[in-house]
């Protein structure tokens, strides 16, 4: 079986890469020479583990190639998988220039029956657009050659995309006829053999499906930041309340960590679309709504911590970050809150020193000469007033609070993620704020320590 897969960003590589593991012959189509070239050569150009080991595979393999040429692509395949991006409009709606775009360019090249699937996370209706599109490309050329769309959600969590993939705990699919139920059936038989769940809908549904997916999770990690900031107030611990509501079966231990607020390339874009699509039906989502008012407000929960500490004048003040990226295991910096507390601290006249794993040549593109990039985590601690923790990247969870402690001016850490325990912050005499929990004052802990003494 051969298909095509235009796009080669973050759903569309996986996705190309994925099913050619499977023994499927895939031709990946992407207008960007420079990005088609990298990947002929066996480069990645995104951060995603095991990706680079697989592509590599089966480049070797012969499985999957890669072209600016569309109509190479179309030749003999199957099905087309639209992955291109669908960036939010100024209004918040998906934008789906991209989408028609390839939709058209199939409408003018294809020669024989397609099914056309949008594998982009695109608004309810969008299907219909895409057939529409093709439909009157096809007029104009005075052809009748038959073709059916279907639509098939992507469910890739960044940092484990191809464990996602190649193992997923559903497969949504959306079609309008048996002919193309069969040919995706086909296309994902090495899953069946293997198990994994295959559900059939109707496109609008299976469109649906995914945003409120994304929605859903997205008002989980809301309603706990809210609860978190809830539970400093009336000296609740959030860890054991997330520990008590996540072994509840109903609502299960994910997506219930407190943190700075959620950002990347889906949460964001994707409620803000549904609210969107909403809106244009005369119906006010007022949750969704408010899921994204907690998620703006999250992101300057430091920031709001460290002027209690410091004062509202920061200048002068230095504060170091470890990790830039939304989430780790990832160099994606969109809607990463490490870019607003930055906005914001710079703002208040303060310098910052960041450290990322992966994320630094990215965090360029928005940060530009803004920061001082660090060689690695303690470099970004020399001279500090105080270390902002932002992304839990593994590394960060036991570094050496000895060797922090020469590197910095004053033994204060921000943890906007609950990476560290504040009982041990409290024997290394720091002063340790963090989510959802008590503060922990070094003033306080040194004053209790000498009147145990006295």
């Amino acid at each position: 079986m051969k298909i095509t897969v235009v796009g080669t960003g973050y759903v569309g590589l996986v996705t190309g890469t994925c099913f050619a593991e499977t023994g499927i012959n895939v031709t990946c189509v992407d207008i960007d020479q420079r990005k088609v070239q990298m990947l002929l050569d066996g480069k990645v150009p995104i951060y995603e583990p095991g990706l680079d080991a697989l592509l590599e595979r089966n480049i070797e393999k012969g499985r999957i190639t890669f072209t600016t040429n569309l109509a190479k692509g179309l030749k003999d395949s199957e099905a087309v998988f639209i992955a291109v991006g669908t960036p939010p409009d100024e209004d918040g709606s998906a934008d789906l220039k991209y989408v028609l775009g390839v939709a058209k360019e199939v409408g003018q090249l294809m020669e024989d029956y397609k099914v056309v699937i949008t594998k982009s996370t695109v608004p309810v209706g969008t299907s219909l657009k895409v057939k529409k599109v093709i439909e009157e490309e096809l007029k104009k050329r005075k052809l009748d050659i038959p073709f059916d769309v279907a639509s098939n959600p992507e469910f890739l969590k960044e940092g484990s995309a191809v464990e996602d993939f190649l193992k997923p705990d559903r497969i949504v699919v959306g079609i309008e006829n048996e002919r193309a139920q069969k040919t995706m059936k086909k296309l994902y038989k090495p899953f069946l053999m293997n198990g994994h769940p295959l559900l059939f809908m109707d496109i609008f549904s299976s469109e649906m499906t995914k945003y409120a997916a994304n929605s859903m999770l997205a008002t989980k990690i809301s309603f706990m930041n809210d609860i978190a900031n809830l539970c400093e107030l009336v000296g609740a611990n959030v860890d054991m309340v997330r520990k008590g509501i996540g072994s509840d079966a109903r609502i299960g231990n994910k997506f219930i960590y407190p943190g700075t607020g959620y950002g990347g390339s889906c949460f964001p874009k994707d409620v803000q679309a549904l609210v969107r699509t909403a809106d244009e039906h005369g119906h006010s989502l007022d949750v969704l709504k408010a899921v994204e008012n907690v998620n703006y407000k999250q992101k300057s929960v430091l920031v709001n911590k460290i002027k209690a500490h410091f004062g509202d004048n920061l200048k002068g003040k230095q504060f170091g970050m470890w990790g830039l990226a939304f989430k780790p295991k990832t160099d994606d910096m969109r809607e990463a809150p490490s870019l607003v507390i930055i906005e914001q601290l710079r703002a208040l006249g303060a310098e910052v020193r960041v450290y990322d794993p992966v994320a630094m040549e990215e965090a360029k593109h928005s940060l530009g000469d803004t920061v001082y990039y660090a060689k690695d985590e303690y470099d970004a601690c020399i001279e500090v007033d105080a270390m902002i923790l932002v992304t839990e990247w593994s590394e960060f969870r036991m570094p050496n609070f000895r060797i922090l402690e020469k590197l910095m001016n004053n033994k204060v850490i921000f943890d906007g993620r609950n990476v560290y325990d504040p009982e041990e912050m409290k024997e290394l005499d720091y002063t340790y704020y963090s989510i959802g929990r008590a503060t922990v004052n070094a003033n306080q802990n040194a004053s209790a320590s000498k009147k145990i003494t006295a």
